[in-house]
């Protein structure tokens, strides 16, 4: 086939196709440079995603972030509430604790102030009291360095222990001897031992020296004039207060202090023995007590020897009454039994007319026979 190159169809056929064919080279050469632009833009794509990727993931850190922190947020804030609602019931516990606690110091302060004031006002009292003795004690001390004075304290002393231990008939005041000699006390003992003197005179002056002396001299002194007021006191008991037939063969010499007993006993042992062979018994206020309830007991002895008679008697008479009581035990004992008796047939006689009454009352005449007499048994009384 001859084509024609001048028709205009061919040519125009020929202009379609060149311009196909210069498209599709185009196209082509396009598809290449994209070709070229993929493969070079294919590692900035790959970036591109994994920079998408990482900001999605920034995204998503982020929101969880943001959810954490709201989080943290509300655990942080329920913590602080609830710390603040236990420190506000801890500081209320402390507060009622130490309100508490100072109400109960103030309570305690307040009763040790008033235990405290008790206590002051008992030594203001105490003290008031020792201010009153302190007066007392000079007040004994002005009786005691006067003779007469210290006599009459010592005769109040005795007379006060003699009066609580022995019978008020059984000794005398101020008794007048033989002699002429007057005795302070006088107790009248049975014989033997006989009526004992108790003398209460004590020369307290030397004694007084004794406890007032600061040096050894004054001591010395003292002792020495102390040996001679006791020995020439002891010397004139043993003269005056023991006579032959008329007063026991000793006297007592009643010391109105323990500490002068003590003091002779302790350091001057030998006026006690002294005392001892002149049978002048040396006696404190203690002692003294003791012997006079020892001779109580000799006197309740010599009492009792003395009435043994009227003892014998009354006891004479009291068999009497025994017996007699004893006769009027059994009469009343039949009186008893005589009564038991009694009551026994009353009792039979109150049963039988029982028994006819309710005969009666049921119209049993047939049966209102004569019934036999019982018989009662007397009741023996009881042996005496």
């Amino acid at each position: 086939m001859i084509i024609n190159l001048e028709d205009p169809l061919v040519l125009a056929a020929i202009a379609v196709g060149a311009g196909f064919l210069l498209i599709v080279l185009l196209l082509i050469l396009a598809l290449r440079a994209a070709g070229r632009s993929a493969r070079m833009t294919a590692p900035l794509a790959n970036q591109m995603g994994m920079l998408g990727q990482r900001v999605q993931m920034l995204s998503d850190g982020q929101q969880q972030l943001a959810g954490g922190l709201n989080h943290v947020s509300e655990a942080q804030a329920a913590s602080q509430a609830n710390m603040l609602q236990l420190m506000e019931q801890r500081l209320t516990q402390v507060s009622s604790t130490m309100n508490e606690n100072l109400h109960g110091s103030a309570r305690r302060t307040a009763q040790s102030l008033g235990e405290l004031q008790q206590r002051l006002l008992a030594i203001d009292k105490a003290q008031d009291n020792i201010t009153k003795l302190s007066g007392d004690v000079l007040s004994l001390q002005d009786i005691l360095s006067n003779k007469q004075t210290r006599g009459a304290f010592g005769e109040i002393q005795l007379k006060d222990i003699v009066s609580k231990a022995l019978p008020a008939d059984s000794y005398t005041w101020q008794a007048t001897l033989s002699n002429g000699k007057r005795a302070d006390c006088l107790i009248h003992l049975p014989n033997p031992p006989g009526p004992i003197v108790v003398d209460s005179k004590f020369p307290l002056e030397a004694y007084e020296a004794l406890r007032n002396a600061e040096t050894q001299q004054q001591l010395n002194d003292a002792a020495r004039m102390m040996r001679g007021a006791v020995k020439a006191h002891i010397k004139a008991i043993s003269e005056k207060y023991i006579l032959d037939g008329e007063t026991a063969d000793g006297a007592l010499m009643f010391l109105p202090s323990e500490a002068v007993y003590a003091e002779l006993h302790g350091n001057f042992p030998e006026l006690v023995r002294e005392g001892f062979a002149a049978r002048v018994w040396i006696v404190s206020p203690t002692t003294c007590m003791a012997t006079l309830h020892t001779m109580r007991a000799i006197l309740k002895d010599a009492r009792m020897r003395e009435q043994a008679g009227a003892i014998r008697r009354e006891l004479g008479l009291l068999f009497g009454d025994m017996e007699r009581l004893g006769t009027r035990v059994e009469n009343l004992d039949r009186h008893f039994g005589q009564a038991a008796k009694d009551i026994a047939e009353i009792k039979i006689s109150s049963d039988k007319a029982g028994r006819r009454a309710r005969r009666l009352d049921n119209f049993d005449f047939e049966e209102l026979a004569p019934e036999p007499e019982s018989t009662v048994v007397p009741i023996a009384p009881p042996k005496p």
